[in-house]
């Protein structure tokens, strides 16, 4: 089967999608008064990272999650935006 990148870089773009959600992760819970852009927007880059390399080694359950996850982290930006405005 023929595929936008290789099965290799696949892998790199899903552990690059992987460092970026642990390291939100690690962000709220070690930082003090977390940026709640940085929290998210890595987030989302990381599940779009995720997705990207489900398109060669397809999951199901995994592409549900980083949609879900996906959905979450664009939540939480407009509400980082709304409050900002206000």
């Amino acid at each position: 089967m023929n595929h936008w990148i290789s099965p290799q870089l696949a892998d790199v773009i899903g552990f690059a999608g992987t460092a970026c959600i642990l390291f939100a992760y690690a962000y709220i819970t070690w930082a003090e008064r977390p940026n709640a852009y940085v929290q998210h927007g890595t987030n989302l880059v990381g599940a779009l990272l995720l997705t990207a390399s489900l398109t060669v080694h397809f999951n199901a359950a995994s592409l549900l999650l980083e949609a879900f996850w996906s959905a979450i982290a664009i939540w939480g930006l407009v509400k980082a935006l709304r409050a900002q405005r206000n």
